[in-house]
């Protein structure tokens, strides 16, 4: 589909958006927002076997993602949200590397609500970070194995605390495209996510 390739040709090169300057970003959404128009899937939900699986990021424009790059010493890899239908889940879980035996894993869970066809509520559950050697990280499945077997992970392992302010621990997801290898998804905070299926 050529709107497709016009929206992934508008994210090639950008470091998932780390690269972007204003004008790239002004494209990209553009071409997103075309994209958007053809969604072969408008009800994303209603069709569990495209969206079950683990997603890499190609592109983002959530500050909260990007500046993740500005950890000392390291630098943002690969980024991954995995949808887990049962048990209503989602995991993102970040690559940090930059110096041998340094790697860093940023991850958080979180529960999921649908409350339309394409709108979940997010509910953010625990927050894990630590040196990817000291957790045996091998990939994403892997690791969200370990967690749904109740494996905790040191040094930093944080169930959240459910006296937060609800801004701080919520928020939403529309699924505004899907197909078989591709998604995008927008959230509250203005953020768009351009992602490709890897399982």
């Amino acid at each position: 589909m050529l709107k497709k390739t016009q929206l992934l040709e508008a994210i090639a090169g950008k470091n998932q958006g780390l690269l972007a300057t204003t004008a790239d970003r002004a494209a990209i959404l553009s071409a997103l927002a075309q994209l958007e128009d053809y969604n072969p899937n408008p009800r994303p939900l209603e069709v569990p076997h495209l969206l079950e699986g683990d997603w890499l990021l190609l592109y983002t424009s959530s500050k909260a993602l990007l500046n993740l790059d500005n950890f000392p010493l390291l630098q943002l890899g690969r980024i991954y949200q995995c949808i887990r239908l049962e048990g209503a889940r989602i995991y993102n879980i970040a690559e940090l590397g930059g110096l041998p035996y340094l790697e860093t894993l940023v991850s958080v869970a979180a529960k999921f609500t649908p409350v339309s066809e394409r709108r979940v509520d997010v509910q953010f559950e625990r927050s894990i970070v630590g040196l990817q050697r000291l957790m045996k990280y091998q990939s994403p499945a892997e690791f969200i194995g370990a967690i749904e077997t109740g494996k905790k992970f040191t040094p930093f392992d944080l169930t959240l605390d459910i006296d937060l302010p609800s801004r701080e621990q919520q928020g939403w997801l529309d699924i505004t495209y899907l197909d078989e290898d591709l998604r995008i998804g927008r959230g509250n905070e203005g953020s768009v996510f351009v992602l490709t299926k890897v399982t």
